[in-house]
């Protein structure tokens, strides 16, 4: 499809005359063009290199095509800054204005349900109001990068796509933060439900059922699914002074030796496996370094090999350290008695605290000293809290942003060495030793009392079609895999996964090619996935932060099935079920394809053995039967032909659905049930046509020669013809 008419297939009618004139700008290049092959300038026009401050250069008045096209491209860009300026602006007057109704309701308000569902709408309006400007924002976005992607090719002499859209980033309605938006509605939606914010953690000794479910989000439905948690969940900020916009910048730094040990155990869900990570909070030098330990019990299932047990939150046990102490404590010279000393000081901890907090610091020593760990890798990402204060019943987690980084440069000194425990942002960091996460993550977990069952909205929220379960990933694992491809003797299930690859090939070593293809990218022969541009430090919040070039989806060719054969499998209890939180994901092994042939194999063989047995009813028929036979044979003939096009659509249907890793349920739960019925039916049709030729015969006999020789009538009947007869 041409972008010119996707954009007007995508544009807002309300705002048409708003949107990028990519019709206009698409007509000075052609008229470029035709200005260039004019003057025969097609190999580049000729400019003198110098000048002369006493010579009067000779005016052109008149405008190139080209020269129009920038000027254009210019007005272009600042009507979508205006346009978005004044509709941001328009949100926060609605926005504040909201809020001070809100928080000026009496106790009579209070009480009122239509006013507060007045409130609700309008809440709702403003949160719809504002996931239109951000598509507003991509689609004009996205029409820059194409226009100039069109004036490089058409005009190859003068490029000016790279320079151009590092001026774009530059924009205010490009660069600008609005998720100051999504906080306040977030307060709006909390005051109107009236939520009860507790000044002590709440009771879990009730709770039996704790899971956690992580999921894979586009970047481009990251605002949509932030719009569907606000009106039940408010955003939870620690300390607002960290946090930009909604979100806070985390910095982890994951501890391992050489062998990649605590990667592999980790990977291979070993009980007990210790991971040791340093992380602190905000954009600004680490203040307070945060010593987390995180242990994978017997009850912390992962799931990376495609389990169906429930994944339960791993738990994190933490201390707090100043950052001169903590290359002495990784080295193991710090002692607990000086670590002691600075709680007390700082008043971090309390008394009753600081004995566990001592064991706590031996601990993870003993195991920093006894596995040689070294700082490995870093994650950064900005993260995103939905809770109540202190309830615990639905948390979520949003990381965006995510980039993961090789602690050690790989040409110098590591960390250690340099008497450092993270690595000198000085340094210039090479490709190979970065990756960024082409997603978002989301963390679900769900804290329920017995009999207490999962929130509706949590259901409407994983069965939106936005979340992809990805169970058991974690960045660690992930940027472990990415990065250090030599090292590394197994990795996780979600690496095959199309949608990573190019994060992936990114970062690979120029000396390993690219990966070798998957056997479902072989046989899936998908679109080749797209790069990023590289352009590192560029930022659009309204883009999610994310440089990239979204195409409009081509269609495709592939095999359709009959609209019948859709409704078949798009209805109860066929239709698609995303899973619950607490269920995971099966990995797609490749005995899963092979059991899909087994299966159709298998319906193969029942209409075959149907249509040998109409096909021998016709060959061994006699004469006087002939017609009987016929009729059974017509009968079991076409559900034999029935069932091998129907046993067709659904393996092609089932591999489809294997193939494309879609969440629903493979068995077919209608196919079986109708197959039986055709049978019985058949079977019946057969045993009433042999009961009406019997009465008939029995009718026609004479009654005396069936009374004095038996013998004689049995050979009349129809038994004795088909199959004791010669």
């Amino acid at each position: 499809m041409k972008f010119g008419k996707y954009l007007t297939e995508k544009e807002r009618p309300e705002w048409s005359g708003k949107y990028v004139d990519y019709g206009a700008l698409k007509d000075l290049i052609k008229d470029a063009c035709k200005e260039e092959e004019e003057k025969g300038m097609r190999g580049g026009s000729y400019s003198p290199r110098l000048t002369s401050l006493t010579v009067l250069r000779s005016e052109n008045k008149r405008d190139t095509a080209e020269e129009k096209f920038f000027q254009k491209l210019e007005e272009e860009v600042d009507k979508i800054g205006r346009f978005t300026f004044d509709m941001v602006e328009d949100l926060r007057g609605r926005l504040y204005s909201l809020q001070r109704r809100v928080e000026g309701r009496t106790e009579a308000d209070l009480k009122n349900v239509s006013l507060s569902d007045e409130l609700l709408k309008e809440a709702k309006s403003i949160g719809d109001e504002f996931l239109h400007l951000e598509k507003y924002v991509n689609l004009n976005y996205m029409g820059f990068h194409k226009i100039l992607k069109k004036h490089d090719k058409q005009l190859p002499h003068s490029p000016c796509r790279q320079f151009y859209i590092s001026h774009l980033h530059n924009q205010p309605w490009v660069q600008g933060s609005y998720a100051d938006l999504l906080v306040t509605l977030g307060k709006v939606y909390a005051e109107i439900r009236g939520d009860v914010v507790e000044s002590q953690p709440v009771d879990t000794s009730s709770v039996e059922v704790r899971s956690s479910t992580k999921y894979w989000i586009s970047m481009a439905d990251v605002s949509k699914v932030k719009h569907l948690v606000l009106p039940h969940l408010p955003v939870y900020q620690f300390d607002e002074n960290e946090y930009t916009g909604d979100s806070q910048l985390v910095n982890s730094v994951y501890l391992d030796n050489s062998s990649l040990e605590v990667y592999h155990r980790r990977l291979m869900e070993n009980p007990k496996t210790t991971v040791v990570r340093l992380s602190w909070y905000g954009s600004q030098d680490p203040m307070d370094v945060h010593v987390q330990r995180k242990v994978l019990s017997k009850d912390d299932i992962l799931g990376l090999v495609g389990t169906d047990r429930v994944m339960h939150p791993m738990e994190v046990d933490e201390f707090i350290l100043p950052p001169d102490m903590i290359v002495s404590f990784i080295e193991g010279e710090l002692e607990v008695k000086d670590a002691a000393e600075y709680w007390k000081k700082k008043q971090l901890y309390s008394d009753k605290n600081l004995e566990s907090k001592s064991a706590l610091f031996e601990e993870i020593k003993k195991t920093v000293d006894s596995k040689q760990l070294k700082p490995v890798l870093r994650s950064q990402y900005m993260r995103t809290y939905f809770q109540i204060p202190f309830d615990p019943t639905v948390q979520i987690k949003l990381d965006t942003n995510i980039t993961l980084m090789k602690e050690n440069p790989e040409d110098g000194q590591n960390c250690i060495s340099a008497g450092r425990w993270f690595r000198d942002p000085s340094l210039p960091v090479h490709r190979t030793e970065v990756t960024r996460f082409p997603h978002a993550v989301l963390d679900l977990r769900l804290a329920l009392a017995k009999g207490q069952e999962t929130p509706s909205w949590v259901q409407d929220l994983v069965m939106s079609g936005m979340l992809d379960e990805v169970n058991g990933f974690s960045k660690h694992l992930h940027g472990i895999t990415t990065l250090f491809p030599d090292v590394v003797q197994s990795v996780p299930y979600w690496v095959d996964r199309e949608s990573v690859r190019a994060s992936m090939l990114s970062s690979a070593p120029d000396s390993s090619q690219d990966m070798a293809p998957s056997a479902r990218d072989v046989f899936a022969k998908k679109e080749k996935p797209r790069r990023g541009t590289g352009e590192s430090g560029l930022r659009e919040p309204l883009l999610d932060d994310e440089d990239r070039e979204e195409e409009p989806r081509r269609e495709q060719k592939r095999y359709k099935t009959p609209a019948f054969i859709d409704w078949w499998f798009s209805k109860p209890p066929m239709q698609n079920r995303p899973k619950i939180p607490g269920h995971v994901e099966n990995k797609m092994e490749p005995k899963t394809y092979f059991a899909n042939e087994r299966t159709f194999l298998s319906w193969l063989h029942m209409a075959l053995t149907m249509g040998s047995i109409a096909t021998a009813m016709i060959g061994i028929s006699t004469d006087d039967a002939k017609s009987s036979s016929m009729l059974i044979a017509m009968i079991l003939l076409p559900a034999a032909i029935l069932m091998c096009f129907y046993s067709v659509i659904v393996y092609y249907w089932r591999s489809s659905a294997i193939l494309h890793q879609k969440e629903l349920y493979y068995d077919d739960r209608r196919g079986p049930l109708a197959l039986t019925c055709v049978i019985v039916s058949c079977l019946t049709g057969i045993l009433l046509l042999g009961l009406y030729e019997l009465f008939e015969e029995l009718k026609n006999t004479n009654q005396a020669e069936r009374n004095g020789s038996p013998h004689e009538w049995f050979r009349t009947t129809l038994f004795y013809k088909f199959f004791l007869s010669e």
